[in-house]
């Protein structure tokens, strides 16, 4: 940055020449300097390939077990809807929309029904076409805003490219955004001295997963590799509020391996099969893999094995922890969910 001389002021001069206190042009809006988070895969197609630069001295690696952790949060839940019903003679509820009939959404959506159905909470299904309105959807999230009976309203994401997601995610209501996507909720996540209403689900289960395991986080340098508004930026805000020094590495990071070798902590989510390997990886590091991608592998059934952004074979060794994929993270999130809509359903009973 550059500033001017005696009597201008001492105005400062952006790298595009911007005035960024005085005179007559007007500084860039942070919009402007939006751009695309777009991570280059590798030409392995998600096959895992040696590296040669592993040490060959191991580490003792503890697989993180997901499946175990969901299953104590889903305990409790389930418990304090039993209690709930009792008492008041009321339950949860949870609504799910659906857009249009993309595989891994009507997956995840039937599995979150599933998980409802575990624990006592009442689901409720809208299935809408691919080539629906922003107003058809908007309608829909409406009518949930005023059932009473809902107390949480999930949109399946992605949604279809000519949808506008992010008005559509900020129409539901601030008490009922169970997946913590509204702005509101990222704000108050961001400021210290604030509590959301929710915590981000993916952001909740990362903590839950540490902080189950034994993992330390105050003091702990993470990193976290991706800032979607679903993984990355809630759960580098979470890290900061348990007071982690938290590193964000994107698309445009210059040197990630270097960065992401210093960290104590390591979160990923980029959708970039095998991305991270082991020599991304400090010793002794704790690994939680959020990322789901789907491989070729002939050798299965269906066609694809589901594999994370980190090369899983490599960490073991390596880092003291890792969560596997599939059965890491996925169950934790969706617990997580489960644990916000009952929350809500407390709240709008003034239930205790």
């Amino acid at each position: 940055m550059q500033r001017g001389g005696d009597g201008d002021g001492g105005v400062a001069l952006g790298k595009k020449g911007f005035l960024l206190s005085a005179g007559n042009r007007i500084p860039p809006t942070l919009l402007s300097l939006d751009l695309p988070d777009v991570w280059i895969p590798d030409d392995t197609n998600g096959r895992f390939i040696p590296s040669s630069k592993i040490s060959s001295n191991e580490h003792t690696t503890t697989v993180i077990d997901g499946k175990s952790i969901a299953v104590d949060i889903r305990s409790g839940i389930a418990k304090e809807v039993f209690r709930m019903k009792n008492a008041i003679g009321k339950l949860p509820g949870l609504a799910l929309i659906l857009v249009g009939k993309r595989r891994d959404s009507q997956t995840l959506v039937r599995v979150k029904t599933q998980a409802c159905n575990e624990v006592g909470i009442t689901s409720f299904v809208a299935e809408l076409p691919e080539d629906c309105t922003e107003d058809e959807i908007l309608n829909v999230i409406s009518n949930y805003n005023e059932n009473q009976s809902v107390h949480g309203i999930v949109l399946q994401l992605p949604l279809p490219p000519h949808l506008d997601e992010g008005k559509i995610l900020n129409a539901v209501s601030l008490e009922k955004d169970v997946d913590g996507f509204n702005s509101a909720t990222m704000g108050n996540l961001a400021l210290g001295g604030r509590e959301p209403l929710f915590i981000p689900c993916c952001a909740k289960a990362c903590t839950e997963l540490l902080l189950r395991s034994g993992v330390e986080i105050m003091g702990k340098r993470a990193v976290v590799i991706g800032r979607s508004m679903i993984v990355g930026l809630p759960t580098s805000l979470l890290l900061q509020r348990h007071h982690a020094t938290v590193s964000v590495v994107h698309a445009f990071t210059k040197n990630p391996e270097q960065i992401t070798s210093e960290a104590d902590i390591v979160v990923t989510d980029v959708g970039v099969p095998n991305m991270v390997r082991g020599n991304w990886l400090k010793r002794g590091a704790v690994v939680v893999d959020m990322g789901a991608n789907l491989v070729k592998d002939a050798s299965v059934k269906s066609g694809y094995r589901v594999t994370g952004d980190v090369c899983f074979e490599e960490a073991k060794g390596v880092v003291s922890a890792i969560t596997p994929v599939p059965f890491g993270a996925g169950p934790v999130i969706i617990s997580t969910l489960l644990f916000n809509t009952l929350i809500a359903a407390k709240r709008a009973y003034r239930f205790t």
